[in-house]
């Protein structure tokens, strides 16, 4: 009886998907390697934060579990630094230059794709080279320019700067020049003008890259450090990292580490909890780019 032959792309066909698995399974390693290393130092924080026994020096070698677990330490926290005003503050920052910056950027980006002029693309190269300059070079002259308009120590310093937002117009335009332009001009031929068929008609498509831009500059308000603590002199007026920052306990004999941590733990509730309600708007926009005209 003759013997049966595999054929040789069925043997091949098998190899071929071990391999899949393998690199699939490198892939999953080094993934989760990864997200251990990232997610390590924030379980020690947050369990840290409970630790009494840790109020005078932080232990080493690093410990996992409290020595001695306590809320007395969120207690002294809340008990000797204003941490509800400090968030309340930082709010009303963020949400002022989150919508000053989507403006400018929307706008901006739209008008750049869409509306057809000449200079646009030099215009975008220009914006696009602000970007290049670090922040410490145009930090002293921007402390300048808000001294002798007098508008120091306000959050005017946080709000007029927002309007240059280059980086969101680049993204905004990126995602703009992938919606189809008939919809404007079908808005022009039932008589619509250009901001109604911005608002009415481009805006509500551009979901994804708006709950991007929100991540982005909330983020960057309330990480920002160096500028407020230029800008800003009264202590009622403070965010967040600056009033951690200026946090001495005891007169500054004894910083008190699990306690500082227990107030950083609380101050980063609010950042999850906006990224939390916005991820799966961003994850939205991964399908929307493949859209074409």
């Amino acid at each position: 009886m003759p013997l049966l032959r595999l054929p040789a792309h069925s043997a091949s066909g098998r190899s071929w998907r071990k391999q899949q698995k393998l690199s699939r399974a490198l892939i999953l390693i080094v993934l989760s390697i990864g997200s251990v290393i990232m997610v390590l130092p924030f379980v020690w924080l947050v369990l840290t934060s409970f630790d009494w026994s840790a109020r005078l020096n932080i232990p080493f070698p690093p410990r996992f579990w409290p020595k001695t677990p306590s809320v007395r330490t969120y207690e002294a926290a809340m008990n000797n630094i204003d941490l509800f005003r400090y968030i309340w503050n930082t709010s009303v920052v963020a949400v002022g230059v989150i919508l000053i910056s989507l403006l400018s950027a929307l706008l901006s980006g739209y008008a750049l794709s869409k509306i057809r002029f000449r200079g646009a693309q030099l215009i975008l190269v220009l914006a696009l080279s602000t970007m290049m300059i670090p922040f410490e070079m145009t930090m002293i002259p921007q402390y300048m320019i808000f001294a002798r308009l007098n508008l120091l120590d306000s959050y005017w310093v946080f709000f007029l700067p927002a309007l240059n937002y280059a980086f969101g117009t680049f993204m905004a335009k990126q995602f703009v020049d992938q919606l189809p332009g008939s919809l404007r001009e079908a808005g022009k031929m039932d008589g619509a003008h250009e901001l109604s068929i911005f608002f009415r008609i481009y805006v509500p498509l551009c979901g994804p890259v708006i709950a991007t831009m929100i991540i982005l500059q909330f983020l960057a308000v309330w990480n920002d450090l160096m500028w407020p603590m230029l800008a800003l002199n009264s202590t009622d007026k403070y965010l967040i990292q600056l009033g951690l920052a200026m946090f001495s306990y005891n007169n500054g004999e004894n910083q008190m580490p699990s306690i500082i941590m227990a107030a950083t733990t609380v101050s980063l509730l609010p950042v999850f909890v906006l990224y939390m309600f916005l991820q799966r708007y961003i994850v939205e926009g991964i399908a929307l780019t493949g859209i074409k005209q």
